[in-house]
């Protein structure tokens, strides 16, 4: 486990300590009488729910430890408080690509929280990287898995 603070939203932290109640309060405990079933029908040996159950246990625990590690060194970012023209962590940047005209708008935020659907990038992703610092009215280039692209930087908001 690394000792390297994990940059995150407070909404990104409030979602990692939700998930980490629900596996100790729900699933944990869910598990441990799918266990306590399965031991009831004997020969352990070649009892497949037992064996499966004991599977979803190693995995619902080695979960429970990476999201304590997360949290453990989580830096918490409000970034209601934060503001300026050049983006960072916690921006909400409004781009518009530069060959296709497609406008797309991003937030940047902390690895654990990167959904695309939800219009949230991971900071550690290539576009992220390539926008840091930027301010509103350049062109950025980005390497893509489908080639490199150069988006206009239309906005920077702070939310």
């Amino acid at each position: 486990m690394s000792l390297e603070r994990v940059p995150m939203t407070l909404a990104g932290y409030q979602s990692l300590e939700e998930e980490l109640h629900r596996l100790k309060s729900v699933e944990r405990p869910r598990i441990i009488a799918a266990i306590s079933e399965a031991r009831a029908h004997g020969d352990l040996s070649e009892n497949a729910e037992y064996h499966a159950a004991k599977e979803q246990q190693g995995l619902n625990e080695a979960r429970v430890a990476e999201i304590e590690d997360k949290i453990s060194r989580a830096e918490v970012i409000d970034t209601s408080k934060l503001s300026g023209e050049t983006i960072k962590f916690g921006a909400t940047v409004s781009l518009q690509d530069e060959d296709s005209g497609e406008k797309v708008r991003y937030k940047i935020v902390g690895d654990t929280e990167g959904n695309l659907r939800e219009g949230k990038i991971s900071i550690s992703s290539p576009i992220a990287r390539a926008l840091i610092s930027k301010t509103q009215g350049e062109s950025v280039d980005v390497t893509t898995p489908k080639g490199t692209r150069t988006f206009e930087v239309l906005k920077v908001e702070w939310k």
